[in-house]
């Protein structure tokens, strides 16, 4: 049996029977698929003789009795039911799911995977480049070809660098915000203005905004005087 979630603990830990705790723990956990949280085909039998154990009085005689059980680990979230199931009927030789057994993964886990040296088709990944922009203070966060490509002739130089997909676009990242923060940035037809400590480009609909405002407030300014 693979090693409880932090979810399943919190869950077992919340108002339970111990008898909801060993049937969840010991009955349905212990053979449950963790790729696709399905427990083994239900087996009243095992499950009564499991919560009895050596009590003589036997006090678990019935199926119902176990989807009572069920019903309150339902009710905390440990235990899911398909939707062709009904737990007022039996559930003998069904499979239930168990949605805490795996822990949430994130978006980019696959990208921690995957490793490679640097070629020349390299991209970054965008949606997580936008989210390690917001991390590190990029004001904006679009880049050009000419990024990409100073950034891939770069680490074509080091073929010895492996890293993994998330790793490449995190330095790349990294690589922009030195770039906006150095001075330079830009080109004598795309304008840029200090925000912050950064250099931004200006949209050229934008300043030209400004400066006909700036000649309409001079204007006004003269006509007064």
């Amino acid at each position: 049996m693979s090693t409880l979630t932090q979810a399943e603990l919190a869950a077992l830990q919340s108002p339970l029977s111990n008898d909801c705790r060993v049937l969840y723990l010991l009955g349905l956990r212990v053979s449950a698929n963790s790729a696709t949280t399905s427990t083994a085909p239900v087996d009243y039998k095992q499950l009564l003789n499991l919560l009895n154990g050596d009590n003589k009085e036997e006090p678990y005689q019935r199926g119902r009795q176990i989807n009572s059980l069920i019903k309150q680990l339902e009710q905390v979230g440990l235990v899911s039911l398909p939707v062709d199931l009904d737990i007022e009927h039996t559930i003998n030789g069904k499979s239930l799911l168990l949605p805490l057994i795996t822990e949430p993964k994130s978006d980019f886990e696959q990208l921690h995977q995957r490793h490679c040296s640097m070629h020349a088709s390299w991209t970054p990944n965008k949606s997580l480049f936008e989210e390690m922009a917001a991390l590190l203070g990029i004001i904006d966060k679009t880049y050009e070809d000419n990024d990409i490509g100073e950034f891939v002739a770069y680490w074509l130089g080091r073929p010895s660098s492996v890293f993994s997909e998330f790793q490449w676009t995190q330095k790349f990242a990294n690589n922009i915000k030195r770039k906006r923060l150095a001075s330079g940035y830009g080109s004598a037809n795309t304008p840029t203005k200090i925000v912050g400590t950064q250099q931004v480009k200006v949209a050229a609909g934008i300043e030209a905004d400004d400066n006909a405002r700036k000649l309409v407030e001079k204007y006004a300014a003269s006509k007064k005087s």
